[in-house]
Order: C-alpha cells, then sequence, then structure tokens
C-alpha cells in the first residue's frame, strides 16, 4: 500500500509538471544525457578493459616465448677456445661473446627462432604409440626474425644432415645417441608434442645449441589448403616432376594450385642419387614466392591469417600459445623478408652411406653463418 508521503510527493510533481512544463522538459534532457554519458564512459570502460587486456596478454606471449629457451645463446666454444685474446679484449669482455677469426662479436638476445617441420604423412595429426611412427621431418626451415633490424632470415635444412640423433625403445625410455638424418628424430615418440620436442632439440644442438623459441610440424597433406588459402603460388619448375602431374615439366611457368602444390614440395625420386638435396632446392624457391604471395593475400583480406590457421590445425602440432600468437601478429607486419639473400641453406656434402644418402655438413660454414645471422660485431 502507497504511503501518505509518497501520495504527497507524486501529487506535487504533477502539479509542478502542469503548471511548469519547461521544468520538466529540462528535467528529461538532463536524464537522456545522463545515459548518454553513462553508455559512453560504459563503452570507453570496455575498450580500455579489452585494450589492457590485449596488451597484457601481448606482454604474457612475449615473456613466454623468451622464457621457454633452455640457453641464452649457442654454445660456440668448440671453435672459438682455440683464439687467443688480447689483453684490451679480457678486461672488457662478456658472457656470451666470441672470437673468430680476429673479431669479437656478441650474440643478439633479441633474436627469436622458430622451427618449422613438415612430416611426411598424409593425414590429421594423430598420438601414435611409442616407437618410430611418428613421421620422419621431411622439411625443415628455421625462421630468426630479428628486431633490431625489422628482418626475418629462413634457414633450409637438408633432411639427410648427420647429426646426433637420440634413440628411444618402444616404452618411451632414451637408450643412446647416434649419428643418422636429422630427419628421423621426429619418428621417435608419439607423433605430436614429444616428437617435436625431440626435433627442437636436434636441431638446437646441430646449430651449438641454439635457443629455439618455437615450433610448428606441419603434416604434409596441408600444402594443398596453405598454398590455395594465398591464391596460389607462381614458379618456374626445377626439374621434371610430370610423372606426377603433367604440368610439372622443367622449364615451364606455373600458377600452383591444390595437388600441383602438393607434389611440388613433396615429391622425390628416391632412386635418384641427390634428390632430396633437389627437392630441398624446389622447396626454397616455393617458399620464396609463397611468402610474396601472402603477403598480397593479406593485403587484399587481412584475415587470410586466422582463416588459414584454423584450417590447417587439425593437420599441425604447435608450442606457440594464443598469448604468445597474439604478440607475435602485429609484430611480423613491420618486418620484411629479404627473398632469395634472405634465405641460406646449410652448406656441405651428400655421399651415399651403407643404405641412404647422407649429408655432412661444412662445419666451417655452418659457423660462419651462425655468426652472420644470430650475432652482431662488437665495435672497437
Amino acid at each position: 500500500m502507497v504511503s501518505k508521503k509518497k501520495r504527497d510527493e507524486r501529487a506535487n510533481r504533477e502539479k509542478q509538471e502542469l503548471l511548469n512544463p519547461e521544468s520538466l522538459e529540462r528535467r528529461k534532457k538532463k536524464r537522456k544525457k545522463k545515459i548518454v554519458w553513462g553508455i559512453l564512459l560504459g563503452t570507453l570502460l570496455c575498450g580500455a578493459i579489452i585494450f589492457a587486456s590485449f596488451e597484457i596478454m601481448r606482454a604474457v606471449g612475449k615473456s613466454s616465448l623468451y622464457s621457454k629457451v633452455e640457453a641464452a645463446a649457442p654454445d660456440m666454444e668448440p671453435i672459438t677456445a682455440k683464439e687467443a685474446l688480447t689483453e684490451e679484449e679480457e678486461e672488457k669482455w662478456q658472457e656470451g661473446w666470441v672470437k673468430y677469426q680476429g673479431r669479437v662479436y656478441a650474440y643478439n638476445e633479441d633474436i627469436m627462432t622458430f622451427l618449422f617441420m613438415g612430416i611426411d604423412k598424409n593425414s590429421e595429426v594423430e598420438e601414435v604409440a611409442e616407437g618410430t611412427e611418428g613421421g620422419q621431418a621431411d622439411a625443415l626451415f628455421l625462421a630468426v626474425m630479428n628486431p633490431r633490424d625489422k628482418t626475418i632470415k629462413i634457414i633450409g635444412i637438408n633432411r639427410n644432415t648427420m647429426a646426433d640423433v637420440d634413440i628411444y625403445n618402444s616404452e618411451g625410455a632414451y637408450v643412446t645417441t647416434e649419428k643418422a638424418q636429422i630427419a628421423v628424430q621426429h619418428g621417435f615418440g608419439n607423433g605430436v608434442e614429444e616428437s617435436c620436442e625431440y626435433q627442437r632439440k636436434a636441431v638446437s644442438k646441430l646449430f651449438y645449441g641454439l635457443p629455439i623459441h618455437g615450433y610448428a610440424a606441419i603434416q604434409m597433406s596441408a600444402i594443398p589448403t596453405i598454398n590455395d588459402a594465398v591464391g596460389g603460388v607462381d614458379v618456374t619448375v626445377l626439374e621434371d616432376l610430370s610423372i606426377k602431374d603433367g604440368t610439372l615439366i622443367k622449364g615451364a611457368n606455373v600458377h600452383l594450385m591444390g595437388k600441383s602444390a602438393f607434389w611440388y614440395v613433396k615429391y622425390r625420386d628416391t632412386n635418384t642419387f641427390g634428390s632430396a638435396d633437389m627437392r630441398l632446392e624446389r622447396q626454397k624457391q616455393y617458399l620464396t614466392s609463397f611468402i610474396d604471395a601472402a603477403k598480397r593475400a593479406a593485403k587484399e583480406n587481412i584475415s587470410v591469417a586466422a582463416d588459414l590457421y584454423q584450417a590447417i590445425m587439425p593437420m599441425m602440432v604447435t608450442d606457440v600459445s594464443l598469448e604468445e600468437a597474439a604478440y607475435l601478429a602485429p609484430v611480423l607486419l613491420d618486418y620484411r623478408f629479404g627473398g632469395e639473400e634472405g634465405f641460406y641453406m646449410l652448406e656441405g656434402e651428400t655421399v651415399m652411406g651403407e643404405v641412404f644418402e647422407e649429408f655432412y655438413v661444412n662445419e666451417d660454414a655452418l659457423y660462419e653463418m651462425i655468426l652472420d645471422i644470430f650475432y652482431e660485431l662488437v665495435e672497437g
């Protein structure tokens, strides 16, 4: 039941409204302004919270990427130990510096390195039993982001590179380490994260303990999806692959789509000596053209990267988290890839082993490449 006081207040308001309608209109306008300002302030507050959350996520992602690595810098001692230091160099020497051929270098700690693996499987990712069924890494590339000069460099690694490979039994227990083709390392483990970690370790050791901040292992079956997402890739065919695709004739200018891209990147004739070397050259050529196509596609449609990520997720294993991806995505827009000049290949020699081909790295060339990409000259 309404009290007498409230009835009187309401009657008084109604009387005032009849006697002074202008005052009523002013009060209505005031209320509307308060509502509008309330909505505006609420929207700004929500936007600030979202922006702050995204920036916090990016900060967490950046911190996470740098904290992942087991070492702060490669261990270059095996070669640098024989370089004598001058008195002046000894006085100002810092941890992580190396001396090579009379010059002093410092590791660029701002660099971030990511390992990309193309796994020899034509299916979606699935966990397998411990053993050797994890799939071999037929394509191995390191992508190197240098924040100081805003460049991305890529290093191609021959799948037959002889390296330290850790051997595990069917129960997943470590047995021994042997020299073997580096691509087989991924085959051990469970075919997903465990296999990727084994492969990351093998590549890191090959590069003197190089810090690797993240990885992505992609099944070869994803090639058509990746290729077509950027509208296809133009290449001049480097070797005749018409046995698999009639359009892939040596010297032909081809716009690769679908299965044509798959065969161009994946196929090799194992009965031909050096077929892995020739395929790696095709992969280098393809990736260089793919990056150009991806840039064009991203300019036309900013959602290309997100759509592609979603499309290949069932065929990919990665340790790059959502927070890390949130940090990397906007940063990469400011980076440039130097095409052929920004693409490095391991130097060495392919020989026929007892059963399979073996690629032996030129250690001096590898060492100098590491200094060139990951180190900076110490002046003075």
